[in-house]
């Protein structure tokens, strides 16, 4: 990622901390349980405690996005630990598609090319480093 991509991730990110938590995870989770149904029966505590993992992760991730040596080994733990939960590589298309479904429609006016591809090249970053983690399991 560029210098310039992690700021306009770090930037929008900052504007979705305004949204309500609980309206993002709804967003993200219907779009990612329309998509693949499947996925439903991985989850089996509160969506709510489920939303904010999520919101929490994508912090912890976007804060530190400048300094990724801080946060490979938590992101390869986390790859690790959904390989229980039953998580195949297959479905980190599906998830990519709901996180980026999701900011587009929580930022609004502020979602356009530049922001879409900042964050389609963090997804890939992440996602590709959890591949990776898993297929060593």
């Amino acid at each position: 990622m560029t210098p310039r991509q992690i700021s306009l991730v770090k930037t929008s990110w900052k504007l979705l901390r305004e949204v309500d938590p609980e309206l993002l995870g709804e967003v993200f989770y219907s779009r990612l349980f329309m998509n693949m149904p499947a996925a439903r029966n991985m989850f089996s505590i509160n969506m709510q405690e489920q939303y904010g993992k999520l919101l929490d992760m994508l912090h912890a991730v976007v804060t530190r996005l400048d300094r990724l040596e801080e946060i490979t080994e938590e992101v390869r733990q986390l790859a690790i630990r959904h390989v229980h939960y039953g998580v195949k590589p297959e479905h980190y298309a599906y998830v990519g598609d709901a996180l980026l479904w999701t900011l587009a429609k929580g930022l609004g006016k502020d979602w356009n090319k530049d922001t879409e591809e900042a964050w389609t090249n963090c997804y890939q970053l992440l996602s590709s480093t959890m591949i990776e983690a898993a297929s060593q399991q």
